[in-house]
């Protein structure tokens, strides 16, 4: 039997305070045994990165989570910068860049509108599969596998009992991959 995966959350939300779902989702992890909850607007108010810990964090971890509202079909501005510089060439994929190699990543989203507007004949055209093509093209780029995001829709209206119950999953999901263990610890170790 395999040791349980390292999960690392990569969370980043630039308006935490006004958000009921994230916050909701974000405490149902934070304290799960094997999981590294990383706020990176907590960490990096600046946006000044520091790219050599955030590479060894990754090395150091088995599945990778980013956990973010989904801010106009995509991620909110200081994940984008965390992509741009953290998975540089060398390291995350190109030549000698095999650090990522194995490892998985999981996209944690919450969207305003309800699971029907993400279809081809709903309000915004593309489902939320289709919208998130480029996560899944960076996880394969760099070696990695990507999982089927979880998602909860309709954010802005749910009830409390319904957030509830969607933390309550999202911590089994978050647990369940964990305990399925690291089937390949990625690449060199930097």
């Amino acid at each position: 039997m395999s040791a349980p995966a390292r999960v690392l959350v990569l969370f980043a939300h630039p308006a935490f305070h006004r958000s009921r779902v994230q916050r909701a989702l974000a405490d149902a992890v934070r304290d799960l045994d094997g999981v590294t909850f990383h706020d990176l607007y907590e960490q990096y108010y600046d946006f000044q990165l520091d790219v050599e810990h955030e590479q060894r964090l990754m090395v150091e971890h088995d599945l990778i989570v980013f956990q973010h509202p989904f801010y106009w079909y995509s991620s909110p501005a200081l994940l984008k910068e965390w992509q741009d510089l953290v998975l540089e060439y060398g390291f995350a994929y190109g030549e000698n860049g095999t650090a990522l190699r194995g490892k998985r990543l999981l996209s944690v989203l919450s969207a305003g509108g309800p699971a029907e507007a993400y279809a081809r004949e709903g309000y915004n055209r593309f489902t939320v599969g289709e919208l998130l093509a480029p996560f899944e093209q960076t996880a394969r780029l760099c070696g990695m596998e990507y999982l089927s995001p979880f998602v909860v829709y309709n954010a802005r209206a749910l009830s409390d009992a319904e957030i509830d119950r969607h933390a309550r999953e999202y911590r089994q999901r978050l647990g369940e991959l964990r305990d399925a263990g690291a089937e390949i610890s990625g690449g060199d170790a930097r």
